[in-house]
């Protein structure tokens, strides 16, 4: 007796495949494409320009396994089902693999989802639809316009100034941005200003700061000038002179879009942009949880939209109320920015919102959890009621000079008892009971020297906002621009803020110079608008390219021709090479810095860059030196290694424990600076 066939269904990862196969049951065989199956080529253009810029796709190096597997399985289906992701790429995805498996494209093949859940895939099944031209002409103009700047200028890049460098249509606009904040930084003149407090007690103690001179808004300039003030404040008797009582209401956030979760991320929880997405990447595509099997945990993770559906509205209304009180539901509803041609999507919220945070908490990662935590905090407290406060405003005067003081106090918490913006008692500082006429004695009044501060620089957080603020790229590029940017040594990163390299500086004016659109952030975004209207509106994307490619060549033959090679000072080492001996030089490349002979080519020697702390190892006496791991974290080790094997995640000093011997190691908590290294120890100073 035959076997009966069965449903295909390809989605793009096995994690995703594991989850939808134990919805779908024996009926459906769940196969992964491993992401994409057909792409331009990495050798070559790719792209036929002569032939109206039509690309050039060819099965991707190192799949064909995986594609003739796929060709197997759906030669013995009933029917084939592609789900991959909701969105431009996941649909091009599906675009290729119906071409490689010879679907017939305006068949009913394509089934999508915004979570992975049982019933969000079974109504998905009932669903098929034939794959969305728009959304694909829409990926291959991105694809083909990202192609032509970046595979025409890099090279261009590579004989001027560096190889291995590279230009791209969003990230050089996002480049330019980092640069020119810089330069905003170097260029500042700070300005001299004085501010002058006086301190009163009543019960407690407030601060009022002085604001007004004769009822205008007083400026103080310098010492002088202040000196003059506290002399006339001296003379005079401080009196209440108004106070105002009035109510304030702080609005919840909406859910998270790709770009807010990225930036709540990077402030809260310290995580890289593409960190955030990792972590989203898995919650998404399901973690095995304790007593319900394979779970899909949030709902799709790229998205700008902040609308959600009702039914989730609903969860929320019933959660809320149940577990935090009637007095807390308001069933907010939010709008997107602008229309959006992805709006299909919802925001990002948890798919089962009956899994609270300590729901999962034993079955997932520490920073699963995190991320979980933010999102399931955030979309409850998007559906809550405002937080009130109580805010007093008081006037206080000395003759002709006004000093103001202002307290707040919370009267309900509101969504500020899920999610809160604020540091613990930000939002509380009361001032005492006041009243209008009454006097008071300072405990002290005092000026204080300022100066005016340049922008500051932009943290990966505020780069991302300023990204999406402009228009500049969509979400789903936000973390591989900032990556990209680092790889290429174009930015470095000093604790959290983003500066930009010599390299950097160089790569931005060049392209600013010779390709203005490129480096233009009004271009960028009205790019990005006109590549949205191919999917909104059905424009043509090969009109689009032809448009911009015009002017691009000109600039390419004007750019090869002017441009002359940069040459880099050289940076030696100090030392020599031990095969040849001339003298070794500091190099860059994929991994980082090295030290190379400055014979090359004809000495092809290299050796790692070993820095050094001036700390001793305790076991054999060696320097230890700072390493970087596989995962690319850096740790302290003994240089003595692999006969030596010490080593500390903490930076080590030149001190030992009183305790027990061992080194301390830099841990900055808020009670200490230092550590003892040895983990049965528990010294701290």
């Amino acid at each position: 007796m035959a076997t009966a066939k069965k449903i295909l269904v390809i989605v793009e990862s096995p994690s995703k495949a594991k989850t939808i196969g134990k919805f779908l049951g024996t009926r459906y065989k769940v196969v992964a494409s491993v992401g994409h199956v057909r792409d331009l080529p990495k050798s070559k253009l790719g792209i036929d320009i002569e032939k109206d810029f039509e690309p050039q796709y060819i099965s991707i190096r190192g799949k064909g396994d995986i594609i003739k597997e796929l060709k197997k399985e759906a030669k013995n289906a009933s029917k084939i089902y592609l789900a991959t992701d909701p969105d431009r790429e996941g649909e091009a995805i599906s675009w290729h693999l119906a071409f490689l498996l010879g679907i017939e494209q305006n068949s009913p093949c394509r089934i999508v989802f915004n979570e992975i859940t049982e019933k969000a895939i079974k109504n998905a099944i009932k669903k098929p639809r034939p794959i969305d031209a728009g959304l694909v002409d829409a990926q291959q103009a991105r694809r083909v316009l990202d192609r032509l700047v970046g595979y025409q200028i890099s090279p261009l890049l590579w004989r001027k100034i560096r190889r291995g460098l590279s230009a791209g249509r969003v990230q050089s606009a996002a480049l330019k941005i980092i640069c020119d904040r810089e330069n905003e930084i170097k260029n500042f003149k700070p300005k001299e200003f004085w501010t002058i407090t006086a301190d009163f007690k009543k019960n407690k103690t407030f601060i009022a700061k002085l604001s007004e001179y004769k009822n205008s808004k007083l400026a103080i300039e310098d010492k002088e000038q202040n000196d003059r003030i506290l002399s006339d404040l001296e003379k005079g008797v401080y009196k209440v002179k108004s106070l105002e009582e009035k109510d304030r209401l702080r609005r919840p956030f909406a859910p998270f879009t790709t770009s807010s979760l990225q930036q709540d991320a990077a402030n809260k929880l310290n995580f890289t942009a593409r960190k955030t997405m990792l972590v989203a990447q898995q919650l998404y595509e399901g973690m095995e949880i304790k007593g319900k099997g394979t779970v899909g945990l949030v709902s799709y993770i790229r998205t700008d939209s902040v609308r959600i559906s009702d039914e989730a509205r609903e969860a929320a209304k019933a959660y809320i109320i149940e577990n935090i009180g009637k007095e807390y539901y308001a069933g907010n509803v939010y709008t997107n920015r602008k229309k959006d041609v992805q709006d299909a999507h919802e925001a990002i919220r948890p798919s089962h919102l009956e899994l609270s945070p300590e729901d999962i908490k034993d079955s997932v990662n520490k920073d699963q959890y995190n991320l979980y935590k933010l999102i399931w905090n955030r979309f409850i407290a998007s559906q809550m009621t405002p937080a009130k406060s109580k805010i007093v405003n008081a006037v206080i005067n000395n003759g002709d000079y006004g000093f103001k003081a202002s307290g707040s106090k919370l009267v309900f918490d509101g969504f500020l008892r899920v999610y809160s913006p604020l540091k613990d008692g930000e939002d509380d500082k009361w001032l005492p009971q006041l009243d209008t006429g009454e006097e008071l004695k300072p405990v002290k009044v005092q000026g204080e020297q300022n100066f005016t501060q340049p922008p500051a620089r932009f943290t990966e957080a505020s780069l991302v906002k300023d990204l999406e603020e402009k228009d500049i790229g969509r979400p789903s590029t936000y973390a591989p621009i900032v990556a990209t940017l680092m790889d290429r040594k174009y930015v470095s990163r000093e604790k959290k803020t983003l500066l930009p390299t010599e390299l950097g500086f160089i790569v931005t004016d060049m392209v600013e110079h010779y390709f203005k659109e490129i480096a233009d952030t009004g271009f960028t975004a009205q790019m990005e608008e006109n590549l949205d209207d191919i999917e909104a509106k059905g424009r043509d994307w090969k009109e689009i390219i032809r448009e911009f490619y015009g002017p691009l060549k000109e600039e390419l033959e004007v750019a090869d021709k002017e441009i002359e090679k940069v040459e880099f000072e050289v940076e030696l080492t100090g030392e020599v090479c031990d095969k040849c001996g001339k003298p070794m030089a500091i190099k860059h490349g994929k991994f980082g810095a090295f030290a190379a002979c400055t014979g090359y080519p004809e000495c092809k020697n290299t050796k790692p860059i070993v820095q050094t702390i001036d700390v001793q190892c305790p076991k054999c006496g060696k320097d230890i030196v700072a390493k970087k791991s596989k995962k690319g974290r850096v740790f302290y080790g003994c240089s003595g290694y692999p006969d030596c094997t010490q080593s500390y995640w903490n930076k080590p000093v030149n001190k030992k424990c009183p305790k027990c011997g061992a080194l301390l190691v830099e841990k900055k908590t808020k009670e200490s600076d230092y550590a003892c290294s040895n983990a049965e120890c528990d010294y701290k100073e």
